[in-house]
């Protein structure tokens, strides 16, 4: 089966959206992109390549399709440009338009079920890039392998995000980890099974967290 990973440019306030530059995603009137610019340093190329190197196929929502399509085809000389011009791009859409980037393929219907389908087939793992859209519904059916999630130390207060409070409890493993010169923080995640739960406290509650409790239930608090 096919290995789906998720590989996430966010701000320190969770979003994802327009990292590369101001024209890139101004949907939902948001005007600060291009925000990751000035963070991308020489320390970033060796964990960077990691994900960008292997061998995988896109897995891509529409927009995030028409903006690399837009943009890549264009820049061959680039080596990500030839990769990306090379490999299948398969993307999730409801549209009828014409997919004409090499190499790229149509998923429709229900998202998760789509990509659980595509799972299961032969070939290359799964990468996803940008595509806010498609994390909640493959997040809440356990349904990404693996999730690199590159924070930049920056505030934006606005913008899309890969959470929608959808997404599965789980415990997530930290696999790997790297902070640029810059202060990015490169965080690599897998599932680990439920979410552990505890208590700190040993001791028998007292009268005013018993108190506390019935106000609670009561919806007094």
């Amino acid at each position: 089966m096919r290995k789906l990973t998720g590989a996430v440019f966010q701000s320190l306030d969770g979003v994802m959206q327009a990292p590369g530059a101001p024209e890139e995603d101004r949907s939902g009137g948001f005007d600060l992109g291009g925000w990751s610019f000035h963070f991308w340093d020489g320390s970033m190329e060796q964990p960077f390549g990691k994900v960008i190197e292997a061998e995988y196929d896109l897995l891509l929502g529409r927009r995030t399709y028409d903006i690399f399509a837009a943009y890549w085809p264009y820049n061959r000389d680039n080596p990500i440009g030839e990769r990306f011009q090379r490999i299948n791009k398969y993307v999730l859409t409801h549209s009828d338009e014409p997919l004409e980037w090499d190499n790229s393929s149509r998923l429709s219907g229900d998202t998760a079920a789509a990509v659980e389908d595509l799972k299961k087939t032969e070939g290359r793992d799964l990468l996803i890039q940008g595509s806010s859209t498609l994390y909640p519904p493959l997040l809440s059916q356990g349904l990404i392998d693996r999730l690199l999630v590159m924070t930049f130390p920056v505030l934006l207060g606005r913008g899309k995000s890969i959470f929608d409070g959808t997404q599965r409890p789980s415990r997530m493993k930290v696999t790997d980890h790297f902070v640029s010169d810059s202060g990015v923080a490169f965080v690599t995640y897998e599932p680990a099974g439920e979410v552990p739960m505890g208590s700190f406290e040993t001791r028998e509650p007292s009268e005013a967290e018993l108190e506390r409790r019935a106000k609670v239930e009561a919806g007094a608090w």
